[in-house]
């Protein structure tokens, strides 16, 4: 099994779900006591944060480079980003390194290719919702995202303000809901988890349309090509 490159802590919430994620699905595969060989470089997220408010995204590209960097000279041979949002900066990681580089929405699209859900709608950080590295990635795979028409700060500020710092609460339960049913309302055959953070807030029990968990769906496939 191939070592996996983990570069974290963007938040180290979402981080220890990966470690759990990506262990589980080795000894499901494995069996017996396997576990996965990983390499993890977890970042201070608060500096990344600063960066991105500042829209200083060629110095946050800089910080992960050098990150992945790390990772590969102490001998990773693929590498997994465990942030959505952070995938921004995708293109400066891939060129700093010469082992491959698992792009979280590739797992997601297969996934909903597979299914058949074409129309999906996106949740996530107002990064990856208004900007176009996210989406375009998935139209590139002739899928059609849509991202809620309202309330985008308000789903940011419970991911950054609650979800990065361990807190769950119903009402922010209800806000996500409302979101994904007016997504549903505007014809999303299913919901994209855009943010590694709110399979922590949100399952599938909790909602009207079935949701694509990108932390796990990506966990999975670094097992699955870790395997290769």
């Amino acid at each position: 099994m191939k070592t996996i490159g983990l570069i974290g802590g963007m938040s180290w919430e979402s981080t220890a779900q990966y470690y759990a994620l990506i262990n589980r699905e080795t000894a499901k595969r494995r069996g017996g006591l396997h576990s996965a060989p990983i390499l993890l470089d977890s970042l201070d997220f608060a500096e990344i944060e600063a960066l991105q408010t500042q829209g200083d995204w060629g110095r946050a590209g800089e910080h992960l480079a050098a990150s992945a960097e790390r990772l590969e000279a102490a001998g990773a041979q693929m590498l997994v980003l465990a942030t959505n949002t952070m995938h921004v900066v995708a293109q400066s990681i891939e060129a700093a390194i010469s082992v491959p580089f698992l792009h979280i929405a590739d797992p997601t699209a297969d996934a909903l290719i597979e299914d058949g859900a074409e129309r999906v709608g996106l949740l996530g950080t107002r990064f990856t919702m208004e900007m176009d590295f996210y989406k375009d990635r998935l139209r590139l795979r002739g899928l059609d995202p849509i991202v809620p028409e309202v309330d985008r700060t308000n789903l940011d500020g419970i991911i950054y303000n609650e979800l990065c710092r361990g807190i769950v609460n119903d009402t922010s339960r209800s806000i996500y809901r409302t979101a994904i049913e007016r997504l549903g309302a505007r014809g999303a055959l299913a919901v994209v988890l855009g943010c590694t953070e709110l399979g922590l807030l949100i399952s599938d029990d909790d909602s009207p349309l079935p949701l694509y968990d990108t932390t796990a769906l990506h966990a999975k496939a670094a097992v699955e090509q870790a395997l290769r």
